[in-house]
């Protein structure tokens, strides 16, 4: 199946600056080995951007009117029967890239792969920063001004799977309670084993679904191993971990409609250490999916 690589050059959703580059580094890493379309989206030079901590609405306006843009492009690349890989910037652009493929594929799980759960809301939030809402805006978890773009199905929670989270703010922790979605943190990952973790969130994932979409957040990765992220947590996976996830991922490749890779900020990585991961994740996935026949195609009458 053909892949296309779209670039969301944004870091509209934390206060951290840095995420907008990681799309451009990474599409022009692949460009001397990528046959496939690219895409760059990058959001408006001339937006002076609030990284006021205590503002709990950042930047709700531009990252709404980006995401719109990003939601219709990728909108229209599946419609042309391509996999759209999102490459981020900061995690909030994953509400277009997944809520694009629900529309679409109309009945789709999600594996959420990050150090935090990302299912803050609006009143719930300490940093304000939007890139901590988008899994509760996918899941139709308030926050529905962030995807007032969106006339399609939203992820059902009881369908979603975070993997590898290990910082969750003492709020959000009610949110995820009470939403019905399925959370393994770094600890579960270690203890019970990835195959295991992985064929379990598949199995929900899938369950009376129609295909998922994968959202795959660099820093579940240990910060003195991937030190380019906005916000790094300690006490994250290794390397071999980080890639043996994603050849779990991989291995379901025909259930996979969707794929992100997000939050490499290059001007917090160190020797382009995390640079290097993100293509590797970035490449192999490309590979298999380019050389994989089988991946489910959904029709749709439009």
């Amino acid at each position: 199946m053909k892949t296309v690589l779209i670039g969301a050059g944004s870091d509209l959703g934390v206060h951290i600056d840095g995420a907008k580059f990681g799309p451009s580094q990474l599409l022009n890493d692949m460009k001397s080995t990528y046959q496939g379309e690219m895409i760059s989206l990058i959001q408006d030079e001339k937006i002076i951007k609030s990284r006021n901590l205590s503002d709990r609405r950042k930047n709700e306006y531009e990252i709404d009117k980006f995401n719109t843009n990003l939601y219709n492009i990728e909108v229209e690349q599946i419609k042309k029967g391509l996999f759209p890989i999102t490459i981020g910037g900061d995690h909030s652009i994953a509400v277009a890239s997944a809520l694009a493929d629900s529309k679409i594929n109309e009945e789709i799980g999600m594996i959420w792969i990050d150090a935090h759960t990302d299912y803050n809301t609006f009143e719930t939030t300490v940093s304000g920063n939007i890139h901590g809402l988008p899994c509760a805006a996918i899941n139709g978890y308030k926050c529905e001004e962030l995807r007032k773009f969106h006339d399609g199905n939203i992820i059902d929670p009881r369908k979603t799977v975070i993997i590898g989270a290990r910082s969750i703010d003492p709020w959000e922790k009610d949110n995820i309670k009470y939403s019905g979605v399925t959370v393994f943190t770094t600890d579960d990952l270690k203890e019970k084993g990835i195959k295991a973790v992985m064929d379990e969130a598949f199995k929900i994932a899938t369950y009376r679904t129609k295909s998922v979409h994968i959202s795959y957040d660099l820093d579940v990765i240990d910060p003195d191993i991937a030190p380019g992220v906005s916000i790094p947590e300690v006490d994250g996976i290794n390397e071999n971990e980080a890639m043996q996830i994603l050849s779990e991922l991989l291995n379901h490749i025909d259930v996979i409609s969707s794929f992100d890779i997000v939050e490499l900020n290059p001007l917090r990585d160190i020797n382009r250490k995390t640079e290097q991961i993100a293509l590797n994740i970035l490449a192999n996935t490309v590979q298999k999916i380019e050389k994989h026949k089988n991946i489910k195609t959904i029709e749709k009458k439009y």
